[in-house]
Order: C-alpha cells, then structure tokens, then sequence
C-alpha cells in the first residue's frame, strides 16, 4: 500500500515527506492508521549525527490509531480496535517472563533485527529503515507487533495518547511503578519536559508532601507548579543542590534526573535524603561517565538507578494512565502543542529550543 512517511536521509536532522510503499503486517504484526503521533527527544537525537540509527529511516514512537489489519496468529487487537502503540519486547527472556518487558534482554529499539530483504518500507524499491521502536509512526499507516500495540478505551480522545507509549509511560512509571512512592514522601524532579512533569502529576496522584520541580526555562516551572510541584527553582541561579537542601532540611527521598546531563546528574545525587533514591531515566549517547561520590552513598545508604521506560508493563500500565487522563488526574493535555505532519520540521524545532513541551503531529 501507498502511504506518506517522514523520511529522514542524512544527518541534518530535516525530513522529506515522502510517498512510500507499505507491506502489509506479517505474522504477529499489526498494521494501525496513525491519528497522531508525539515527538520525543529521543527522535530529535536519532535524527542527528552520532546516531546508532541507519539512513534513510522513519522515525517515531509515540503513535496511536486505529487497528487496520492484522497478520497471522493476532488474537490481542483486531481490525478497528483504538490503539497506542509503546516499545516492543521479546516475550521470553527472564525479564519478560517477569512482567518487566521494559528491561526485555533482546530488544534493540534503533536498528531493525530484519535482513534488508524484508524491510516493510521502500521509496521507489530503495529499501527505507523502519522498525524504531517497532513503529515507525511519523507515517500515515505503521507497522507494530502485537506485543507494541496496547489497545484502550473507546472513549479516550486517540490524538492526546501518544505519548503514553513513552514520555509520559517513562516519567509517571518512574514514580508509580519503579519508586512505588508513598503518601508522605518527597520527589525532586530534574528537568520539567514531557519526563518530568509526567513524574511530577505521578507523585501527586501517589500523594508525596513535596515535589520539587527544576528546569532552565521559566515557562516550563510554571506549569510544573500548576500541575503540582509545590516548589520550582530556576537552575543558573544560585547552587541547586544548595536550594533543595535548604528547602527540604535534609534532602528528598527520590531524585529523578531527566536532562542526562552529567553536572546536572551529580546534584540530583547529591540532594538525596539518607537511604534515598536517585534514577535516570536517560543517558548522555557518548558514553560519557559520571563520577559516583561513594561515601555518599555508602553513608547514607543511597541508591543509584536505572530506569528505563518507567518499568512498564504497557498492557496494565498504558490502560491505567488512560483512566487517569480522564478522571483529571494526568492531564497530559496541558503538555502538547498540535502541528500538521507536514510541519514536522518545525515541530522538531520548537521541541529542540524548548519552546513546546510534546508536539503532537496530528495526520490528517
């Protein structure tokens, strides 16, 4: 089949918009119509240069839509069924068998495991990249696993979901799912994008008696105290690890760093209460190291941490925050700007300069 697809050639980071053909879903696999899909940073960084990601490729992970076909041995969603489609895991391996498929021992979400032979997008028979995320939803139609497609409720509003399928999934699970925050503790959240002020609205709905929310655009802590951080500090000011610690007494009893700054990592360690927790749910893409104060830790009885895709299992998870979205209680609404798919140039700028928290590329 025909469809339009962002199609990224080099390393400029500017997509074409292209026509492409489309194979339909193979065993499995399941074929969904985009109604909109979220751009994350993580698009913007596979774009660019220094990415593990081959050219040309089609990007995007935050699809929803609806489900078009299905391939063979499909039982989970069928054919008109709403959908949002969320990373892909293998099923088998021990933390699958877990329930933990966020940390699936055989996934790589930026190159396709297929030969080249099989890639389900060509431009005129030149072989496209796809499979990001097992999506690739910067296109009118893609193409998902059964185990990347979370089916949710009819009366959700499609175009808003997106995101849950990672910015929102990786910053409100962080809290809800990996923290397990109590009534009574307190959250200092680094960094006030689609992450962190998703962690923020968590901590809320888990009832924390204090967030602290950090960020270097001042527009960005304003809505972070409106959707609950009940302190906001400027960074390039005085210290932050200065403020938290005079605002708290004594540190927090979670810090979650979503800038993969390491500067900015060193103080989200350093602003932890004793036996606190400190995670980053994102990585600086060279490699770069961090220095780990292990007296620090040893002393208090700190803990450092990984976190990747806010631990989610997105069949249980991604329905939940559905229910959450629309009894008020995550207003994801409030992050997204909307934009025409073939605006995604500017999309793509706006999130790079700050100037919109989660553009939403609506497909027509």
């Amino acid at each position: 089949m025909k469809i339009k697809a962002a199609v990224f050639r080099d390393d400029s980071g500017v997509p074409s918009i292209e026509e492409l053909d489309l194979t339909g879903p193979g065993p499995g696999e399941v074929l969904v119509r985009i109604t909109a899909t979220g751009v994350c940073h993580t698009d913007l960084k596979s774009a660019g240069a220094g990415s593990p990601v081959p050219k040309p490729t089609v990007l995007g992970h935050e699809g929803a839509g609806i489900v078009e076909e299905v391939g063979a041995g499909v039982s989970k969603v069928a054919p008109g069924d709403p959908v949002v489609m969320t990373f892909d895991s293998c099923g088998a391996c021990p933390s699958c068998r877990d329930a933990q498929p966020s940390y699936c021992h055989n996934t790589n979400h930026f190159v396709s495991s297929r030969p080249q032979s099989e890639y389900y997008l060509k431009a005129d028979g030149e072989p496209v990249h796809g499979d990001f995320f097992s999506q690739s939803s910067f296109a009118t139609h893609a193409i998902g696993t059964e185990r990347s497609v979370v089916k949710v409720r009819d009366d959700a509003p499609l175009e808003q979901l997106g995101p849950l399928g990672c910015g929102v999934q990786t910053g409100a699970g962080a809290v809800l799912n990996e923290f397990k925050m109590k009534p009574g503790q307190t959250l200092a959240v680094f960094g006030s994008g689609t992450l962190g002020l998703s962690a923020i609205m968590a901590a809320r709905i888990s009832g924390a008696a204090r967030v602290i929310a950090i960020d270097r655009h001042a527009h960005r802590l304003e809505l972070a105290a409106e959707l609950g951080a009940d302190d906001t500090i400027l960074a390039g000011n005085e210290p932050i690890d200065e403020q938290v610690l005079d605002l708290t007494g004594g540190g927090v009893d979670f810090t979650l760093d979503t800038t993969s700054v390491p500067e900015v990592m060193s103080q989200a360690i350093q602003v932890l209460a004793p036996r606190g927790t400190c995670a980053f749910v994102t990585g600086a893409w060279d490699g770069s190291p961090l220095p780990v104060p292990i007296r620090h830790l040893v002393g208090g009885g700190r803990i450092i941490r990984g976190i990747g895709e806010g631990g989610s299992n997105p069949d249980v998870f991604i329905p939940r925050l559905v229910d959450f979205f629309m009894d008020g209680r995550l207003p994801i609404d409030r992050l997204s700007t909307k934009y025409a798919f073939e605006d995604i140039a500017q999309a793509f700028h706006d999130s790079h300069e700050g100037d919109t928290i989660k553009p939403l590329l609506m497909m027509g």
